[in-house]
């Protein structure tokens, strides 16, 4: 179990490490229609070790309803590698967050200031993820997933996939 959470503890990394410098992430939601919607977020903080990734945003938009509907997200990063993170997001009134995440362009990209009672953070919670480091000939899939209660990976048997499990 200890080398398990290693390379867990590995994984996670290696993910934290390809969306670091990535600062925008497209948001699916789903919308009470049940269509997905795709929309570019500002990452403002990845806590993988937390399992937190947080967004500043406002009430009066369609991704803030849709996630009071459905909670279920999915983030997609691309850049020199891709990285797709499914989890559940929460919206959280943080004055001492958004006070942090607040500057001048996200105050420019939503035209109001930390104190106006219409901003929200989100903040997700990632159940699984996987990327694919590119440079590579060979497609590399990496894969963690949260509270899993199967004692089988996803696709046991598949060399390309590795699966984490988060500790609650």
């Amino acid at each position: 179990m200890t080398n398990q959470n290693s390379e867990n503890q590995e994984t996670i990394k290696n993910i934290k490490d390809l969306i670091k410098d990535e600062k925008v992430a497209m948001l699916t939601t789903i919308s009470s229609g049940g269509k997905l919607m795709s929309r570019p977020m500002q990452t403002q903080e990845v806590e993988l070790d937390r399992e937190e990734i947080w967004f500043i945003t406002k009430k009066d938009t369609d991704k803030y309803d849709d996630i009071k509907f459905n909670p279920a997200v999915n983030l997609a990063y691309a850049g020199s590698s891709y990285v797709s993170i499914s989890g559940t997001a929460e919206l959280v009134q943080d004055n001492e967050k958004k006070n942090e995440y607040m500057n001048k362009i996200v105050e420019k990209l939503l035209n109001t200031s930390a104190d106006d009672p219409d901003v929200v953070l989100v903040k997700v919670t990632p159940e699984i993820a996987e990327y694919w480091e590119s440079g590579v000939n060979v497609k590399t899939v990496k894969e963690f997933v949260k509270n899993v209660t199967s004692s089988h990976s996803l696709e046991e048997g598949n060399d390309l996939k590795d699966t984490v499990h988060f500790k609650n």
